[in-house]
This record gives structure tokens, C-alpha cells and sequence, in this order.
């Protein structure tokens, strides 16, 4: 049986470079849908399933860092990538707090980018497919099932994204104990790249106001080296 090609939403308003880097990944057996403008971006993405999103930043009448949050508001985990011409930290920095998994300035390798996102995906299907053989944690007045990805307390169940998930099973894996900050990124994010360890920081503040409601439970910052996460015996 034919395996099923993974489907990549590109947005880009660069006519030629557009139809260029269409044909290359189709080339390489993605499918890829083409939209000219954020705003045709964000109807396709609302429209259809992808499993990674290309996003220029510059555009006109929705911009790159505005779709993405869109993009987000709907997914929080698929892939995503900003292909851009703008090369300031700031922007580089904007890119990554919005929750993209790379930033590629222009002009840029095209294998490169395939094999970036050959990487990415490859990273997500191996994190679904891994089994722990603990799914279930008790995290102070807090149940944790890492199979459903929820999070429960005082009755009321919140379901995580799977980094959110994956993040708090590694924690909760070396609980009290030194959790690397390396480790963590390998395994998650593919790499310990600083604008990465700038993602996983976003991540851990959404875990600490996840299980703010006890006060017993603490994930400490061990600076340079990773995280605690603190729970009474």
C-alpha cells in the first residue's frame, strides 16, 4: 500500500519563488497547496489538514506573524516555519515566540529546507509512536495521564498539546530531580539551538500556570543546566 504524502501549506506572495519551491517539494512527494496572501492562507488552513505550514513573513493584507498566530489559535503543535527576508533578531525572535520551529532567511538552501522538514515530521511521528511504560503521574493534588494528555484537578480535565504533554512526562519522569535542559530539547525539539531553548522556556510557563493551583508543586530553573520539577513525597 502506497504510503500516504505528508501535505504542506506554503504561503508565499513571491509569484516565480512560490511556484519554484511548490514544484521542488512536489518534486520530493509532499502535496503542497499555494496561497498568495495570508488571508488565503489562514481560509485553506481552516479548510484542510497540513502537516507542516510555510510561512513568508512579509505580505499583503494578513502578514506572516499574524497568520501564524491564527495558525495557532487552531493547532498549537503543527509544524511550522517562517521563510523570510527579514533578518533582524527581533524579527528571528518574534518568529520563535509565536511557536515556530525555524526561522530560514532568504535566499536559502531548498535541501536544506527539505531536509529540515523531513526532520520535523520524522521527530513528530516518533514522539506519537513512542510508549512509556508509566502513563499515569500524580503530581501533587494533580493527575497527569500522558497516553490522553490530560491534566486533572479538583475535578476539572485539560487537555495538552503534545509538547506540552511530552514536556511535562520528562519532567514528571526525573521528578525532584535534575531534568537537562539538553535533554529535553534533543528529545522535543530535534535540537539544543538557542531560539529552541527560547521555545521550551515559553513551554515551561504555560506548565506552571497548568499547576499553579498547588503550591506544594514547583518547576524550579536550575540556570544553565534545566529544571526541577518539585513535588512533596
Amino acid at each position: 500500500m502506497e504510503k500516504e504524502k505528508n501535505k504542506v501549506l506554503l504561503v508565499e506572495d513571491d509569484t516565480n519563488f512560490g511556484q519554484v519551491l511548490k514544484n521542488y517539494l512536489e518534486l520530493n512527494d509532499f502535496v503542497v497547496e499555494l496561497a498568495r496572501d495570508g488571508i488565503l492562507g489562514l481560509a485553506a488552513f481552516r479548510r484542510e489538514k497540513f502537516d507542516v505550514c510555510l510561512l513568508d513573513v512579509m505580505m499583503p493584507n494578513m502578514d506572516g506573524f499574524t497568520l501564524a498566530e491564527e495558525i495557532r489559535n487552531v493547532d498549537p503543535d503543527v509544524p511550522l516555519f517562517f521563510l523570510s527576508a527579514k533578518s533582524m533578531k527581533e524579527d528571528i525572535l518574534t518568529g520563535y515566540k509565536l511557536g515556530a520551529d525555524d526561522y530560514i532567511t532568504k535566499p536559502f538552501d531548498s535541501e536544506i529546507l527539505l531536509q529540515k522538514i523531513k526532520a520535523i515530521l520524522k521527530r513528530n511521528q516518533e514522539l506519537q509512536e513512542k510508549q512509556h511504560s508509566q502513563v499515569e503521574f500524580t503530581i501533587g493534588s494533580y493527575q497527569f495521564n500522558s497516553k490522553l494528555r490530560t491534566l486533572a484537578h479538583n475535578g476539572e480535565t485539560h487537555t495538552l498539546s503534545p509538547k506540552e504533554n511530552e514536556l511535562l512526562l520528562m519532567l514528571a519522569e526525573y521528578k525532584n530531580d535534575l531534568l537537562p535542559r539538553d535533554a529535553a530539547l534533543k528529545r522535543i525539539w530535534g535540537s539544543d539551538t538557542y531560539f529552541n531553548g527560547r521555545s521550551m522556556d515559553v513551554y515551561i510557563a504555560k506548565l506552571r500556570k497548568y499547576l499553579k493551583d498547588d503550591s506544594s508543586v514547583e518547576i524550579v530553573n536550575i540556570h544553565g543546566n534545566g529544571f526541577r520539577l518539585v513535588i512533596p513525597e
